[in-house]
Order: structure tokens, then C-alpha cells, then sequence
């Protein structure tokens, strides 16, 4: 099962987030979530039990 651990704005922003990730070991995909005035909106989302490493490590690089 998946969980989402982010939302990002721009489809450029949330593949650089997964690129970052992904360098760190983790598995990540990226999913289209919605637009909220004009602006995509993607989910970041992580295996259920790799989520929590992964919000620690966002907020550590400053991502969130």
C-alpha cells in the first residue's frame, strides 16, 4: 500500500523531490492529484512502511 507523504506544486517541482529521494535509497512514485488555480498539484508517495524515513528525511532536507 502507498501513502502519500507530499504534495507538491508543478509536475517539475515533484520530480526533482522523487529524483531526491530516489538518490537516498527510497522507493517513490509521483501521481497527478489536481489543479488548484492553475497551478498541478502531485503527490509524493512512499511504501506504507518506508513513509515515516521518508516525511523525516523531507523535513531534514528542508523540502517540507
Amino acid at each position: 500500500m502507498w501513502t502519500t507523504i507530499y504534495i507538491a506544486s508543478g509536475y517539475e517541482n515533484a520530480t526533482k523531490i522523487e529524483e531526491v529521494l530516489r538518490k537516498e535509497g527510497f522507493i517513490v512514485k509521483i501521481k497527478y492529484f489536481s489543479s488548484e488555480g492553475g497551478e498541478e498539484l502531485y503527490e509524493i508517495l512512499a511504501p506504507n512502511f518506508e513513509a515515516e524515513e521518508v516525511q523525516t528525511l523531507i523535513m531534514e532536507l528542508g523540502i517540507l
